[in-house]
Order: structure tokens, then sequence, then C-alpha cells
């Protein structure tokens, strides 16, 4: 049988991993506690730490070198904690290789995040003009695909760098590396989790996810479009080659995933899931199973994008979860564990993954907020120029914001349309009323035209009225 390993690779403190510690088996603890003395049993329940005590829901592995409480000891704390979540948990229909379920809990810390989501990802509520906007969101909806396929590419090792990443995108250039045709393929198969989010999830489709995530970036080529065979053993070690994780064996894939596929739609159902923990889970669940040779984190997080579409939260489209995800990688990997190490609470994974997520919205805000103060900034700029008649459409704004700072930037016709969504004849437009103004200058390269920022396109727009352009 070929074993496959998967190595999770350090690239800072932050990400090395080690296997937490296992939490202590309850019962002793209840039993030792409880006999020695129930008076003492009794103060610690009354003591009502909660599943999250301080609002934190914490891992044994950490939990265990919090401060003491009167003279209970960590493991009797613990005790009184792990009662405490037990009486939350919901089972899921996900079980372990071992045929153990897993489950999660709501906590309060859980609630009050659930809600920042659906406030701000789902509803009307400080909805940015600028991605409701028709005129500018396919703008920041380009960006932000671009964004997640580039990070999540270089999560899986990518080594292209966020600049030349997007310039092939917008370009439309066939990759020239591995790397590059990683980022590629990501930016397809996010387009098409998002197209497909008014159709109900199916394993064919989650196959056909994963094949164009992988096509032409594989060692063996045939391992995209399949599930992983019998003779495929995979392992996932770290770089002392501890074993972390054993998916489940190949002979239970097909039934794993046609579950997951019923997970995902909403089907038979027996208690109310909330949107966005349904999404967090079935990015788990894929993740669990590994069922693919590669590209299992790949396909993970664009199912986790199709479901938030799927239900609702159309903000998600905007944001980069892998752009967090990719600055604390060690912590991404320590909540697959602390899930898989503590009777498979997913607990810890959907709190990690909603802060992850609240994290990306507020950059969404925060990025939002600088670029409309850039726009209206280069909008009082080209207003008083003589060499501009009408104003400049936000597409040009942008263009122009953008070669104010990238004096050696080109852009082309493919280039501008690929990145504001709009039709060839309407970018060819664009950059030639441009260049009849004197701001861009227009070369021939090969059997096309490319635009660059003029040298003195400053100058220009510093120009006062006049009453014709400049020549």
């Amino acid at each position: 049988m070929e074993q496959l390993v998967i190595r999770l690779v350090s690239s800072s403190r932050d990400s090395r991993l080690n296997l937490p510690a296992p939490p202590p088996p309850l019962g002793p603890i209840l039993t030792r506690l409880i006999g020695q003395d129930y008076t003492r049993f009794e103060i610690l329940t009354n003591a009502r730490l909660g599943p999250a005590p301080a609002g934190k829901y914490r891992h044994w592995d950490t939990f265990r070198h919090a401060p003491p409480l009167s003279d209970f000891t960590a493991q009797e704390q613990w005790a009184s904690v792990k009662l405490a979540r037990q009486a939350l948990y919901r089972t899921l229909p996900l079980t372990d290789a071992k045929g153990e379920p897993f489950r999660y809990a709501l906590p309060n810390v859980a609630l009050e995040m659930l809600y920042r989501v659906d406030r701000y990802a789902a509803g009307n509520i400080q909805a940015n003009d600028q991605v409701t906007n028709t005129a500018t969101r396919d703008t920041y909806l380009f960006k932000s695909i671009v964004e997640e396929a580039i990070t999540s590419s270089q999560l899986e090792g990518a080594s292209t760098t966020r600049k030349v990443a997007k310039a092939m995108i917008q370009e439309g250039r066939a990759p020239r590396t591995r790397s590059e045709h990683m980022v590629l393929n990501n930016y397809e198969a996010m387009r098409f989790a998002l197209r497909f989010k008014d159709r109900p999830l199916t394993p064919a489709t989650v196959i056909e996810l994963q094949r164009m995530l992988t096509e032409g970036t594989l060692d063996e080529s045939d391992g995209a479009g399949r599930l992983r065979r019998a003779d495929e053993d995979i392992v996932i070690e770290d770089e002392t080659d501890t074993r972390l994780h054993t998916p489940p064996p190949a002979d239970q894939l097909e039934a794993r995933i046609s579950l997951m596929c019923d997970f995902a739609n909403g089907r038979d159902d027996s208690e109310f899931i909330p949107p966005a923990v349904r999404a967090i889970l079935l990015h788990l669940w894929l993740a669990y199973d590994h069922p693919f040779v590669d590209g299992n984190g790949r396909t993970a997080r664009a199912l986790f994008y199709w479901s938030m579409a799927r239900q609702g939260y159309w903000l998600c489209e905007y944001v980069s979860i892998s752009r967090i995800l990719k600055k604390a990688r060690g912590q991404y990997a320590r909540s697959y564990l602390y899930t898989e190490s503590d009777e498979n609470d997913a607990t810890y994974f959907m709190l990690y993954q909603l802060r992850v997520l609240l994290r990306a919205i507020d950059e969404l805000h925060a990025y939002l907020a600088r670029k409309a103060c850039e726009m209206r900034e280069a909008e009082l700029i080209t207003r008083g120029a003589g060499t501009i008649h009408g104003g400049l459409n936000p597409r040009q704004l942008a263009l122009i914001n953008h070669a104010l700072k990238n004096a050696n930037a080109r852009y082309t016709v493919a280039s501008h349309r690929k990145s504001h969504g709009v039709t060839y004849e309407t970018a060819r437009t664009d950059l030639l009323k441009l260049t009849e103004y004197g701001l861009l200058d227009k070369q021939k390269r090969g059997r096309a035209f490319s635009f660059t920022p003029s040298r003195d396109i400053r100058e220009r727009l510093a120009a006062g009225p006049r009453s014709t352009p400049l020549a």
C-alpha cells in the first residue's frame, strides 16, 4: 500500500506544532472529588465556571496553566467546565474514523460572534456603498477573489508573489510555474463555487471543485478529480514525523461525502444549526475526511465560501479568510488538533473560524474606507484639471489613483476589463479617454496596445481650466 505523507511545515514560531496535551478523563476526577469531600464538589459546582470561563473556551492544553481557583486543582476545575460543556453539546452527523460523533456547543462567546456575523455579513446594516453600488462592486469582488486565490494557494505551498499572481490573472496570460497554476486554478474554482451557490451540493460537484483546484499541479496527474483509492493511505505529520491526523479509510469516502452533502444542504436536520456554523463545520468535515490525494484544504475553504453565499452571507464574497489564516498557520492547525483531541469537540474550530471571519470583515471595512478616501482625493484632483471634461467614472478614478502611486504600471484592455467586470468595449473606451486627456500613453505590444502613466501625469492633473484638451 502506498503511504502519502502530508507534512505541515513551520514558517514561524506560531506555526510550530506539538500535539496538545490530552484532557484528563472526567470520570476519575469526579469520583475522587465527590468521594473525598462532597462539600468541595458543591462549592466547585456553585462557582459556576461555565463552559468558557472569562469568555475563553480553552483546551486542556492551555487550561491546565490557568490560575488556581481557591484550593481546587486544575483537573477539578476542568471537570466543572467539561460538565457545563456537556450540557450544551449538540451531536453532528460527522463521525471520526472510529465511528464516534463530532459535537459542538454554543456558549455565550459563540452566540455573540454569530450575532455580529449575521449583522455585518448577511443584513443591510452598515453595508458599504462600494460593495452595493453596481458601478464599483465588481471591482471589489474581483479583488477579493484574487486575494483569496493567492493566499489560499500560499497556505498550501505556492511561492509566487501577490503582485505577479495578480498581474497574471488580470492580463489573462498562461501560468509559467506550478505555483502560478495553483493560484489560477484557485481563482477559477472560487468563481465556480460562487456561481453554483443557488444549487444544492452534490458529491460530483465536490469532486469537480477539487479537479479544478489541482489540475496541472500534481506530481501524479491522475489524482485530480477523483477520491482517494484504497491503496493511497494518507497521514498528516509535523516536521518531526509526529503523526497529527489519520483520515478515514478510502472505502468509507463515498458514503461520507454523500452524508456531508446532505448536511451542507440542510437535509434531515434534527435541530436548527446556525447558518454560519453549518458553513464552518462543512469546512471542518471536508478537511477531516481528506478525501483527495491533494487540494483538500483549498476545497474545504471553497466549500465554506459556497455555503456562506448560499445561506445569504453576501458580504463574505468580498472577504478573504485565507489572508488571515496565512498570518497564523499554527493557530489554524491547532484548532483542528484541539477538536480531535478533546472528544471531537468542534467548538474549538468553530470559534477560531468565527474570529477569523470577523477579523476579515473588519479588514474589508478598513480597506474600503481607505479606498473611498483615495477615490475622493483622486476625484478632487481630476475635478480641477483642465484636461478633463465631464469627470471620470469610478473605474477611471481607480486607475488614475493607482497610476499616481505606480509610475511603471502597465494596463491593457484585458486587464482593465477583468479588474472591473466590464465589457471589452467599455474597458477600451475608459483607457482611450484617459489617453485623450494625456494621462496615459499608448504603446503597441505585439498585436495589442498597452497603456502606461504619462510622465507628466501630475502636471496635467494640476493644470488649470482650459478650453480644449492638452495635445
